[in-house]
């Protein structure tokens, strides 16, 4: 085969895969994406004058003293408050410092954290290492790791509502005790858990938001980084690493 044509169709396929990728973030299905027929036809339910919101409304800050990871830990207790209790092998509560200044958000645990009990292990987790420790130059233990939910979701899948709402105040109580500099959501479901509304990750990524007071940093899920594995993608978040590393220092100095 000629080599131009095949360089053409390396590039075609190239940037296939960069929109199928861009349509998997924002939560369109990839028959949906191709214009195929779904598999199953859903019902549509009839337009309301008043739609619900699709998140919950941010928490008010909190007064009164903060907690302690060992009290939230002890809170949440051998939780069987929604129905992801039912399918796991450990909670995945958190892992890192507690003082951290940096603080990441994830969506929920995989099957490797599922079994260690600890956030971010699998593979995804190995690249969330090395974006921290290579790419920031700090160590993994120095930062804090949590998700937004954690109890594994069967086969990965997305979390439900009411599996976010039965951890929200957890989660929300993490933040708290850790009171970090700079919070780092990884992926779209992170994101718009935090920011009380629903968000495409292309959108907001790289663009400062704001958590109760403290600075956000919207970057792809590691996941993502992987599936498109491109120098584009890498450089993107290692850009909004890096920024999220120097505010985190900026609000150190005096």
């Amino acid at each position: 085969m000629d080599r131009a044509l095949i360089e053409e169709l390396r590039a075609a396929l190239g940037a296939s895969r960069a929109w199928l990728g861009e349509w998997i973030e924002e939560g369109v299905s990839a028959p949906a994406a191709l214009g195929a027929a779904p598999a199953r036809p859903r019902p549509v339910a009839a337009p309301s004058a008043s739609p619900a919101p699709q998140r919950a409304p941010l928490p008010a800050a909190r007064s009164g003293p903060r907690p302690t990871l060992e009290q939230v830990r002890a809170r949440l207790g051998d939780c069987t408050r929604c129905p992801l209790s039912a399918g796991r092998t450990t909670i995945v509560f958190g892992d890192g410092n507690p003082q951290a200044e940096i603080l990441f958000v994830g969506e929920g645990p995989g099957a490797e954290e599922d079994k260690r009990g600890v956030p971010f292990v699998g593979r995804a987790g190995e690249l969330l290492t090395r974006m921290i420790e290579r790419g920031m130059g700090i160590p993994r233990s120095e930062v804090y790791i949590c998700n937004i939910v954690k109890c594994r979701p069967p086969q990965n899948r997305e979390p439900m509502p009411n599996e976010i709402a039965a951890c929200r105040p957890f989660l929300d109580e993490q933040i708290d005790a850790v009171a970090p500099k700079v919070i780092v959501t990884l992926g779209r479901p992170a994101t718009s858990v935090l920011l009380g509304r629903d968000v495409s990750i292309t959108r907001v990524r790289g663009l400062w938001q704001e958590y109760r007071g403290t600075p956000v940093m919207p970057t792809f899920h590691p996941a993502f980084v992987l599936r498109q594995y491109t120098e584009e993608n890498r450089r993107l978040v290692w850009q909004d690493l890096k920024a999220a590393l120097e505010r985190a220092r900026a609000a150190q100095s005096p």
